[in-house]
């Protein structure tokens, strides 16, 4: 049976926006609804509930708080007696809607605070009151509980893990993100089990100078509260397995994030030997997968950050990906991260998170799927925090045409400082803000002319990369991009490279430049763009 809404706004309010989106929604989940119109009469309102016996009257007001209460006051002996059989929602300010609550009249109140996945599970019957609200535990079912409406997650570690668990806590309970993740600094990345190497006027650099494993789990305790994020952890850059083992025990590590070719001694950021490297991430890859814990590996970006070409940015990301399959991961959180390099413009850095993506397709079959993660660049954010929310909005609107599920923010403050709980929570809101617009509808910015011509050319230079890595061990290799002495070799030869390598012993630093928007393979000597067919051919001489 039909399950019938009324709506209408009372006494002299006329603001219709609220209620009306309200009323779209409804009908979304399968609600017939009717609207009564603005400034409704009680008499009008009453009769027309008497003769169509609602499921729900959903009532706004957004005017004078002091006038609301006389009008909650006069209409309190009619909604009382019905309330039993018809339940009483209320929408408006803030203000406003916090004397709806002290009336006791509403079976829901909503002060324009909410996001909309919550309004939706609202109408769904998910949560029939706020304190009811079901909170999923795992990535996949939390997809699965807001989608379309993306996760929030955020990077967050302060220089002392008190400062971090206390701001773990106030995050939590602002219920604004549903994924925090922990960032430890550079001595707990490399060192935490070898504390006897930690340079100690480091702690603190880069993230919260994690120690102990009570230290996770003193920062997870902090999240039981508010909407109950999903937490997770950094890999270390050193013991991969011993972190990834620890962050599960400790923290419930929501998801493994791990990268292919990083951490070693192409980065600097351990010394483990390339080849060595690459075995022991996608040993870590399949430890995880062993446990049923999606993985992300945090690899293409790496790349790009260095102003590496987009075509070897889409290669390297079908890498990353061919890894985890092979190393059994079913569930794969694919990181799209914009703005990187800078310079880079909105049509070709759209196009080329959108080669990436039709090549990952290329390899999801039953055993393997994906989530769509998208984020701004560091490298994007302004030190001037008004300038820097502007372009943390207009990178989120651009990355919303991959219809993700998870939206990783990065906050405001970053060109600057590191994040606080307080700014954490605002750059949320600001995210939230764009997510609302963006929900409503959007134009189809994927199939602009000029976003699929980029999207044809870098797959086509992509493939040429990954065919010339192929043939590295076509004939020693039963796998070669999966491979771990291939892949070196493909740095050693110059098939994989990127500018700021340059000093790096491994590689070559071949150039690149922006040129009309994308970043590409560049001719020093001639001044003009180089395809990756020449470039590579180049590397034969």
């Amino acid at each position: 049976m039909e399950k019938i809404i009324l709506g209408a706004t009372i006494g002299d309010c006329v603001h219709v926006g609220g209620i009306q989106r309200f009323l779209r929604m409804a009908e979304d989940e399968g609600y017939a609804t009717r609207f009564l119109g603005t400034a409704v009469p009680d008499g009008h309102l009453f009769s027309t509930i008497s003769e169509t016996h609602p499921d729900m009257v959903a009532l706004s007001y957004r005017l004078t708080p002091s006038v609301a209460t006389a009008i909650f006051r006069r209409m309190s002996p009619r909604i009382r007696r019905l309330s039993g059989s018809i339940r009483f929602i209320f929408g408006g300010t803030p203000p406003v809607a916090a004397i709806a609550k002290k009336s006791g009249l509403f079976f829901r109140v909503f002060d324009g605070t909410e996001s909309l996945s919550d309004i939706r599970a609202f109408l769904a019957g998910k949560n029939a009151s706020a304190k009811d609200t079901v909170h999923e535990h795992t990535l996949e079912s939390r997809i699965q509980q807001k989608y379309p409406y993306p996760l929030l997650r955020h990077h967050f570690g302060r220089p002392t893990v008190s400062e971090t668990v206390r701001g773990a806590a106030r995050i939590a309970q602002a219920g604004v993100l549903d994924v925090l993740s922990v960032g430890p600094d550079q001595n707990a990345q490399e060192h935490f089990f070898h504390p006897e190497r930690m340079d100690r006027s480091q702690d603190g650099a880069g993230g919260v100078p994690l120690r102990t494993p009570k230290d996770l789990a003193a920062i997870y305790r902090a999240t039981r509260a508010g909407n109950f994020p999903l937490v997770r952890c950094y890999a270390g850059t050193n013991d991969l397995t011993r972190w990834a083992e620890m962050s599960v025990s400790h923290l419930h590590n929501a998801w493994g994030a791990i990268p292919l070719y990083w951490y070693s001694t192409l980065d600097g950021r351990s010394g483990r030997p390339l080849a060595e490297a690459i075995a022991e991430n996608c040993a870590v890859m399949r430890w995880y997968a062993e446990q049923g814990i999606p993985v992300e590996v945090n690899e293409s970006h790496q790349w790009s950050l260095r102003s590496a070409s987009d075509a070897v940015a889409v290669a390297v990301f079908y890498l990353a990906a061919y890894n985890a399959k092979a190393a059994g991961v079913r569930r794969y959180v694919a990181q799209f991260m914009f703005n990187t390099p800078g310079g880079v413009s909105g049509t070709m850095d759209l196009a080329k998170m959108l080669a990436k993506k039709s090549l990952l397709d290329e390899l999801v079959d039953d055993r393997f799927s994906y989530f769509i993660q998208v984020r701004a660049g560091l490298l994007n954010f302004s030190a001037d925090a008004n300038t820097a929310k502007g372009q943390m909005a207009a990178s989120a609107v651009l990355s919303m045409a991959m219809k993700p599920h998870i939206l990783h923010v990065v906050g405001y403050s970053e060109g600057d400082h590191a994040v606080t709980a307080d700014e954490l929570i605002e750059s949320c809101g600001i995210a939230h803000g764009v997510l609302r617009n963006c929900m409503d509808g959007m134009p189809d910015m994927t199939v602009d002319r000029d976003v699929q011509r980029r999207i044809r050319e870098l797959r086509r230079d992509a493939k040429t990369i990954l065919k010339a890595i192929h043939a590295l061990g076509g004939k020693t290799s039963a796998d070669p991009f999966a491979d771990p002495v291939v892949l070196s070799m493909a740095v050693e030869r110059g098939i994989l490279d990127a500018p700021d390598l340059k000093s790096n012993l491994l590689a070559r630093g071949a150039a690149t430049r922006i040129i009309n928007g994308a970043c590409v393979s560049y001719d020093g000597k001639r001044h003009c763009a180089l395809s990756e067919k020449n470039r590579l051919a180049g590397l034969k001489d």
